[in-house]
């Protein structure tokens, strides 16, 4: 306990300690919200894989899907890597920083609103941002909790009150840049702590060989697709479908979230971005492929994991074969699973502290800033935003204490549900119209609006129907649809990035009267070294 202990507490000490340390760069609100827009490629590239893997992914991803697919999940790690990561950099990250800069925008809901002429999108947009990232943000805490109280006496709402608190200092104190840099710490200790549990695990259970031989033996005849041996070690695993909806939403959806796009607002050059995109691809592949890989093998330590009357509870999963290295490591064990609650802490921190930033900055920016009948000066400005900040974080601990962590809804959503829910609905309505605002000139106002609807539309009516309504269905494709979020989530993205086009070109006379000098910004000409590119004859 007391080696735990000093772990965590070092761990909270450095992260405060950086966010003081960079208080002096946070005084404007550029350098608040965007780090001046002069983050390099290391800062921009862990801040972007630690906001993108966090403890939901780590307890309630890699534990559900692991099991559901064994082995075969991994196939979502790789798809996080190289889709949410490395085509997320190479088709979105030149173009976003290019545009928003020339446009001045500083958050998503205000591209929309200076991209396509309109106060009502920003508005809108901003709404969905500040309501959907709820979930998410509960879905992190809840994840936390699991873990948590199986090694500390401590309650779980006083960890989230501890978390929230100390991510609340760095982030308000620190700003942008402080979250960057305490963002690399964390990125490197997620680094070393996934590597070390899976090496623990392997090692339990007698190798690599040895561990898939035992996994090629479990099976579960309660599940559809898994009563032959060797389900969970085959290339697709028992479910291909449902794991194709997962890999879709979880690596995909990135490309849509404004807590991920925003990361590309302020990376400081060519040279940053062309080093941050093989920086994050190798982030990518060690921790999303390494938590998936690990949940591959949940069914070794089936006589651990917590059960329900429903069957096995998920997001106990992981937790549970922590614990059982703890158990059968002796001392080596304590020091492991010290590191993977710092691990855990600093995936969950990385990600809480973007997802308040993304959260203050919006409602600042575009909430209140225009539905104020004052203008405000620079001062005024960033109080207001390190008060919304602080006030995002006391809801978002409120929600995760006394809704999610505590109640019936603790027991009928997984934390996989929850962050279904988010990422599903803001990449449902955002991706399509962010995406083809940076590339395609005729894409207009109503396109915009109608991912708007489809978007919302499509996750809450599956929310309605399943959760609320409970609502089964006997039709192949409509239970595919409507008996996942995450498959909800997916076919709220596809939609959209067929009806903007469609929509776009029966609706021409909403295209921005402005669009011509907004896209002049990729025409503008600047010099490079002959070694970058060749010089006309």
């Amino acid at each position: 306990m007391v080696i735990k202990l000093i772990m965590i507490v070092v761990f909270f000490a450095a992260m405060i300690g950086v966010g003081v340390l960079y208080s002096r760069k946070s005084r404007g609100v550029d350098g608040f919200v965007l780090g001046g827009r002069s983050v390099g490629p290391w800062l921009t590239a862990f801040s972007f894989g630690t906001a993108y893997f966090s403890a939901v992914i780590f307890i309630g991803y890699a534990g559900r899907f692991g099991w559901n697919f064994g082995l075969a999940s991994t196939w979502i790690g790789l798809g996080n890597a190289f889709i949410g990561s490395l085509l997320a950099w190479v088709v979105l990250g030149r173009r976003t920083r290019v545009m928003t800069q020339h446009l001045g925008s500083r958050t998503m809901p205000d591209f929309f609103g200076l991209r396509y002429g309109s106060r009502a999108l920003r508005l809108v947009a901003a709404v969905i941002v500040f309501i959907f990232l709820i979930p998410y943000t509960a879905s992190l805490f809840n994840g936390l909790a699991w873990l948590f109280q199986q090694s500390f006496s401590l309650d779980y709402m006083w960890w989230v009150i501890i978390m929230a608190v100390l991510t609340g200092i760095y982030v308000i104190v620190g700003g942008y840049m402080g979250s960057a840099v305490n963002n690399f710490i964390q990125g490197i200790v997620m680094l070393v702590g996934i590597v070390a549990v899976v090496w623990a695990v392997m090692a339990d259970n007698g190798g690599l060989m040895e561990a898939i031989v035992k996994l090629s033996e479990a099976s579960d005849t309660t599940a559809a697709g898994t009563e032959f041996h060797g389900a969970f070690t085959s290339f697709f695993g028992p479910e291909p479908l449902q794991l194709l909806g997962v890999v879709i939403l979880t690596s995909l959806g990135t490309w849509g979230l404004p807590q991920m796009v925003g990361k590309f607002y302020s990376i400081k050059d060519e040279g940053a971005i062309k080093k941050g995109t093989l920086i994050s691809t190798f982030f990518g592949l060690v921790v999303a492929g390494g938590c998936y890989f690990l949940g591959g093998f949940g069914r070794l330590y089936a006589a651990s994991i917590e059960k329900t009357d429903a069957g096995i509870k998920f997001d106990t999963i992981i937790p549970a074969m922590l614990n059982q290295l703890e158990e059968n490591m002796g001392g080596a064990g304590t020091w492991l699973i010290g590191l993977v609650l710092v691990l855990v802490l600093a995936a969950s921190m990385s990600t809480l502290s973007s997802l308040a930033m993304t959260s203050a900055s919006t409602i600042t920016l575009d909430l209140i800033a225009p539905l104020s009948q004052k203008q405000k000066s620079e001062k005024g400005s960033m109080l207001t935003m390190r008060l919304v900040l602080a006030a995002s974080i006391v809801i978002a601990a409120a929600i995760a204490i006394l809704v999610v962590g505590n109640g019936e809804l603790a027991k009928k959503l997984y934390i996989s549900d929850l962050m279904g829910i988010s990422w599903g609905t803001l990449a449902g309505c955002f991706l399509a119209p962010f995406l083809y605002g940076l590339f395609w000139k005729k894409t207009t106002r109503a396109a915009v609006w109608a991912s708007f609807v489809t978007g919302l539309g499509i996750t809450l009516t599956q929310f309605v129907l399943n959760a609320i309504l409970k609502i089964s269905f006997t039709n192949p494709v409509l239970a595919y649809f409507c008996g996942s979020s995450i498959n909800a989530g997916m076919l709220a993205m596809l939609v959209g990035l067929v009806i903007v086009p469609v929509v776009s070109l029966l609706t021409r006379k909403s295209v921005s009267d402005n669009v011509d000098e907004i896209f002049s910004c990729y025409d503008r000409l600047v010099e490079v070294p002959v070694g970058t590119s060749l010089e006309k004859d």
